[in-house]
This record gives structure tokens, sequence and C-alpha cells, in this order.
């Protein structure tokens, strides 16, 4: 257990945590979820002793073991993969380095016998001597293989070194795990393995992610960072959602009789329960759904924004045709004699393991950049509104007030007051609708980038990863708008859940530039590349 009393902290005039009283416990995995900004990677640092609170404590048994997903691989790049992975055991793997060292002196003592005994003890305790095949079962299971285990760090790509540090944390069966988005830079086949992984462990997962699907499928509690508090809720990230959201229907009702609010939620619960997998995890989340009463349920103080794109015109049958394009990249071929045709019910996910061929594709057809050969046309009816994956060219230099920059892409007789309107969608009201458009975060640009798109009025859209950058409640309300969308689509995501909601077609650009197209679901994609392996 993982004991969390009167924890507060503030940074300047930002209230983060006042008074956080929560306990964590064994066998359960909690999602903590909040706005950008809430602090809720603070929290982590706070439970793991990285940082201090200003005020409360926390506290787990002294022979309770925590281990933590670091993000900082330089610090073992001298280190062999399987060592990286071990030394998340640290005392564990204390004790086998001074063991070693005793073994290897040239004068070995009776004092060094005895003290050689007492650390084999130790280290059968910790079951140190399957550390080394299972740190290779962690690694086989992320998609490591053994000709890698001996290497250094230093000597991975990127994306496995991502996944060896994952491995890490894993290690030795740790009593409190934490992770901050452990599925940042993981393929799909590690991400199934990890929830695998978390849903079958036996002790406490706290978890932050921006991945929908990965916490709904790995969280038994949703832990909830609102008002400075922590508020914990069963079930997952859905269940949380749908919950705030009848929550906050109830509290604008307030005429409604109780007895009526009770039986819409019964049914609500029944409706989620009902969903439940036959993991154990979703097995004992059931029963505690079942116990929830309606004042268990407050309705969350974050603002979503709203989105919805809404096409000027009806398209017509006649939308895109693409004809044998190629396209080389830095020396290399990343499309090759690309054709297809686009209908006017395709939501396309473009996928595939080459980023910058699919970004490649995308500013082809928005004219961004020309083919080696083979060519496109958009038909008469259609108008295209892009989501660059990179928008600075948008942002550079554009020291305006956030009026002003949608301005240039408004129609010349729209009134301010029209603007201002697509921009508040996007909660850039009041004095924030006057920010200057040269010092916006990440996510803010993406925002304004998605109110260009809603005030062009596009039938056709293309978006190239739009969900980086965003926090749950803009990733949410953006899936929500494009399911909506009576328009055409291309898109490009990492967000399992969006591909798994939106697409009705998939075009893989594969290894050597040419694609596979086939009118299907996302998931049966998934299962057509199981079967494959």
């Amino acid at each position: 257990m993982l004991n969390v009393q009167g924890v507060s902290l503030r940074f300047g005039d930002q209230k983060l945590f006042e008074d956080v009283n929560i306990k964590f416990t064994p066998g359960n995995c909690y999602g903590l979820i909040g706005a950008n900004g809430a602090g809720k990677s603070t929290f982590l640092k706070i439970l793991s002793g990285d940082i201090d609170s200003q005020a409360g404590e926390v506290s787990m048994p002294p022979d309770h073991r925590m281990a933590v997903l670091r993000q900082d691989h330089y610090a073992y790049d001298e280190q062999t993969v399987l060592d990286v992975v071990m030394m998340g055991h640290e005392r564990m793997y204390k004790v086998r380095q001074e063991k070693d060292e005793i073994y290897m002196k040239p004068d070995f003592s009776d004092e060094d016998g005895m003290r050689a005994a007492e650390l084999e003890g130790e280290f059968a305790e910790m079951n140190g001597y399957e550390a080394e095949s299972d740190a290779a079962v962690l690694l086989k299971g992320l998609g490591i293989y053994e000709d890698a285990h001996y290497k250094t760090l230093s000597e991975l790509p990127e994306s496995e070194k991502v996944k060896v540090l994952l491995a890490q944390a894993l290690f030795g069966n740790p009593d409190v795990l934490l992770l901050d988005e452990p599925t940042n830079g993981l393929d799909i086949d590690a991400i199934k393995w990890l929830e695998e992984f978390l849903i079958q462990f036996e002790n406490t997962v706290i978890v932050v992610s921006h991945d929908r699907h990965f916490l709904n499928h790995v969280c038994t509690h949703i832990a909830d960072l609102d008002f400075g508090k922590i508020q914990l809720y069963v079930g997952n990230y859905d269940f949380w959602y749908e919950s705030s959201q009848l929550a906050l229907r109830m509290a604008q009702e307030q005429n409604k009789k109780k007895e009526e609010k009770i039986e819409e939620l019964k049914q609500f619960i029944a409706r989620f329960s009902a969903n439940a997998s036959k993991s154990k995890q979703a097995t004992s989340r059931k029963k505690l759904l079942d116990k929830i009463e309606l004042d268990d349920i407050q309705p969350s103080s974050r603002k979503y924004p709203y989105i919805a794109f809404k096409p000027e015109r009806e398209i017509g049958n006649d939308l895109l045709t693409v004809d044998g394009i190629t396209k080389t990249v830095n020396g290399v071929k990343v499309l090759d004699n690309v054709s297809f045709s686009l209908d006017r019910d395709d939501k396309v996910s473009l996928t595939g393991p080459n980023e910058i061929a699919k970004t490649t594709l995308m500013e082809i057809l928005m004219g961004k950049t020309e083919p080696d050969e083979g060519s496109f046309k958009w038909g008469i009816t259609t108008s295209q509104a892009y989501f660059p994956k990179d928008n600075s060219e948008y942002f550079e230099g554009q020291d305006v007030p956030l009026v002003e920059w949608l301005r240039q892409y408004s129609p010349e007789d729209q009134t301010e007051t029209f603007i201002r309107g697509f921009l508040g969608r996007m909660l850039f009201s009041g004095e924030e609708a006057k920010k200057s458009a040269a010092v916006l975060s990440g996510g803010e640009k993406v925002r304004c980038m998605l109110s260009k798109m809603m005030l062009s009025g596009a039938n056709v859209l293309l978006l190239d990863e739009p969900t980086n950058h965003l926090d749950l409640e803009s990733i949410t309300a953006l899936n929500n708008g494009l399911i909506n969308f009576k328009g055409a689509m291309i898109f490009t995501s990492h967000d399992l859940q969006m591909n798994q909601t939106l697409a009705t077609r998939i075009i893989e650009i594969q290894n050597d530039g040419s694609i596979m197209n086939k009118k299907m679901t996302y998931e049966e994609y998934m299962e057509n590349q199981t079967v494959k392996k």
C-alpha cells in the first residue's frame, strides 16, 4: 500500500495540490488524469521522492520496493542492455556486484567468505539467480531479442532504448510501479504486451497516459486531479468520462427528481458493467461499479473544446485520383508508384512504419511538395483542410493576437465576433483570444490549427498526427468531432482509439514505398497483422 497524507504543493501563486489524502492499494491500477499543467507528473515525482511536498507525507511499508519509469537513457549508455534492466532492482544489483567483486579478489579471506555467504543468501531471497532470465523475458516481450541483450544501450536505436527503460521499471516485481507516459515511443505490439502485463500485475500501479485505449484496458480506478485535490473513481477512463458528463447533466437539471437520476445512474452502471472483460481486474471492477451511489459521482471542472467540422457544400462522387506517385527523400524511395482513388465516405487511416513516407504523401496531396513521378487530381466539388505534423511555419513571426492570426484564414466579410466564436470553441475566449500567436504552447498551436480547419468549411480533411501535444479532454473532443464529420478524411495517428472509431479503409505504406490498400476497419487490419506473424 502507498499512503498519501495531507500532501500540498504550490509553485508561487499556483496551487497544484492541497491536503491530498489517498491510499493506493495492491491489485489495482490507477490512471492519474488531469488537464495539462494540473501537476500529474509532479505528483508522481512526489510519490517517488524525486521532489518534496511542502506539507504532508508519502509512506509505504519498509519492506516494499517502488519502481519508476525513467526517461534519461544517457545515464546508462555504457551499460549492457541486460544490466540496465536488472538495475531496476537496485538492492539486488548492488548485492550482485559486491559478491562478484569478492569472488574476484586474489587474496580471498575467511571474512570475505562469510560476507559472500551472507550476500548469497540475500541474493537468493531476491530471486537473483533468475534475474538474467527474467530480464530477458521482459525484453523479448517488448520486442528486443537476444542479439541485442549484451550490447551497450548506446548501440540501440531510440525506439529500443525506450523499451529497455520500461523493462527496467517492470523488473523484479516491484510493490509499487509508477509509469509516466509508458506507451510513448512504443509500437502497437509492445503496447499490447504491456497492457497484458499490467492486467496480470498483482501489485500497485499508478500511470499517467494520454492513450485512452491503454487507460481503458489496464485501469481499475481513475485518480482525477481536479480542484487541487485527487478524487478516486472506480472504473476505466471511459467510465470516468461518461460518469463526469452524467454528473454535469444532473447538476444542470436540478429540477429532475432524484429517483429519476438514480435510475439513470443504475442503467449507466449496468451498461458499463456488462462490457467488462474476463480479466481479473475487470471482474473486480464490475463488483465495485455495482456499489456506486449517486453522490459518489462529481462533475469535473475541466472544460472540453467544442470541435465540429461542417462542410459548406456536399461532396460529389469524384474526390481524388492518385496515379503512380513516386518520391525519394534523402536518397530513400519512400513512395513507389502509389495509386489509389478516394470515395466520398472514406475515412482512411494512413499507416506504415515510415513516418516520413506518410507525411510526404500528405504534403504532395496538399501541394506542399512535388512528386518525382506521377500525378494526383482533386474533384471539382472538393475543398481540403490540412493539419500538418509540423505547424511551425504557421506561427513563426506571427506576433499578432489570435483573432488577427485566424482572420487571415477567414473570408473578408466575416466579423470579429464570428472569428472569436471559432477561437472560443477551442477555449480561447475573452483575454485568451488576444494572446500573441508567436508565444503559444504546443497544445495551444494545435487548438488554433483545429480552429483554422473548422473555419474553412472543407469537405475533405487531411490530418497528420493531430493528437500530438493535446490533453485527454481535447483528444476526446477531436475524436468525437471527427466521428460526426460528414465528409471524407485521410489521417495518420498513433492513437489506437481514434483509428478504431474512425477508419473505414486502410492504406499502409510499406517499407519499399508501395502500398496495401483495403476497405476494412482498423481492428480487421490488426487481426491481419497478427495472422501475418
